[in-house]
């Protein structure tokens, strides 16, 4: 009786051991495929948790060249762990925007009973 438990338990171990090795293979060959459709303008964070956005790739020396707020880094392909493609066209020059024009927003006048304005009027007539 001892021996089919501890087959079945080596079963249930081996089987739970090539699940979650058939899964980790699946997430490599997503982030691979991620990083093989990475383009020049993607932002991207790496594994030191570096956020940029992608200047220049070098497929030869499968290297990324990252610019971080004006400064350029150069990682391999393989310190990237996050790629968020790029919403925006970078081939079409930004127009600048033109100010805004002024926005008027509506005060509610208070009533009061003292007017200050004839008050110091008359103080003033009153010290001359």
């Amino acid at each position: 009786m001892g021996n089919g438990f501890t087959m079945i338990l080596t079963l249930v171990v081996l089987g739970g051991m090539m699940f979650f090795m058939t899964r980790s293979q699946k997430q490599q060959k997503e982030h691979q495929i991620l990083l093989n459709n990475m383009k020049v303008g993607d932002k991207v964070v790496t594994i030191g948790r570096l956020h940029g956005v992608v200047s220049e790739i070098d497929s030869v020396n499968k290297t990324v060249f990252i610019d971080c707020e004006g400064i350029i880094l150069e990682f391999d392909h393989s310190a990237i762990r996050t790629v968020k493609p790029n919403t925006t066209s970078t081939s079409e020059p930004i127009e600048q925007m033109e100010e805004p024009a002024a926005v008027v927003l509506e005060k509610e006048e208070t009533i009061t009973d003292i007017d200050t304005d004839d008050s110091t009027e008359e103080q003033e007539e009153t010290k001359e």
